[in-house]
């Protein structure tokens, strides 16, 4: 399939609507309630470029199947899409406690590392009992190519001993019917996890329009002008939460991430690559 023909496919299977929602699903007043920008026809239009440029990035088609598949049973005012489903793979059976713990190991690493680290944490401990009944030392030397291997399994151990003490299951699945806030709340009860993993967890695993900030994100948001250079994350956050199409935000995000990893100029204002995270 030609770009041209991937970009008419997305286009054509994007659920915009008519009229641009702008619902935040972040909390807060905008810290820039005078910066109107990014309008609704520049998120679109840099969606377009970035999609003509790149093509949709593989590493999160799976996940958009998903969110396209969820929209193929009912809109928002419970009217039948026409969007056709395609098949599950594997990455879209993938649970929220699988999800969060991949994206905690794609903290501060490439990609290819934190997948490779994810892939040999689950060869060596099959279950989350298996990993929740092991020693730290097994589970670090388990994740070691994916960098900060002590501090990620302490983290990782923390989820598992809480999760079971509280819930008395080894599973985040109850999120699913949870609100925004209420999930933001869960998650952040937990040590390591921050509001960027937060974030990609409810936009990748659970299917919310949220819009997460990594490193590449942050520095094309300023360049653009969509935010003040002096700005912080955290301010970006909200500030894009509020001002991006519900409908365009995971499309955007996952492309405007692909750019920043490709682009050689945006390269010089990143220290080093970083993963989803």
């Amino acid at each position: 399939m030609s770009k041209a023909q991937k970009r008419k496919r997305l286009n054509q299977n994007d659920g915009e609507s008519k009229t641009p929602t702008n619902k935040s699903t972040v909390d807060g007043d905008n810290p820039y309630p005078a910066l109107l920008r990014p309008t609704a026809e520049e998120c679109r239009d840099v969606r377009d470029a970035l999609l003509s440029l790149h093509g949709f990035p593989p590493e999160f088609a799976s996940y958009r199947r998903k969110r396209l598949r969820s929209l193929s049973a009912v809109d928002d005012r419970g009217t039948q899409c026409t969007v056709k489903p395609e098949p599950l793979d594997e990455a879209e059976e993938e649970s929220v406690l699988d999800g969060l713990v991949k994206i905690l190991l794609s903290q501060n690493t490439t990609e290819s590392n934190s997948l490779r680290a994810f892939a040999s944490l689950k060869a060596a401990f099959p279950k989350w009992e298996d990993v929740l009944a092991a020693e730290s030392k097994s589970i670090e030397n388990a994740i070691r190519c994916g960098g900060l291997a002590p501090k990620k399994a302490v983290c990782i151990k923390n989820i598992l001993n809480r999760l079971q003490n509280e819930k008395g299951a080894l599973c985040l699945e109850y999120l699913r019917s949870l609100s925004v806030d209420e999930v933001k709340t869960e998650l952040s009860q937990f040590k390591g996890v921050g509001p960027k993993t937060v974030s990609c967890v409810l936009m990748f695993n659970l299917q919310q329009n949220d819009f997460p900030v990594d490193t590449h994100v942050f520095e094309i948001a300023k360049a653009l002008g969509w935010v003040p250079k002096t700005a912080d994350r955290n301010k970006t956050y909200v500030h894009l939460n509020r001002m991006i199409p519900d409908e365009l935000k995971f499309d955007l995000n996952c492309l405007l991430y692909t750019h920043g990893k490709l682009c050689s100029n945006c390269k010089k204002n990143v220290a080093k690559p970083k993963s989803k995270s």
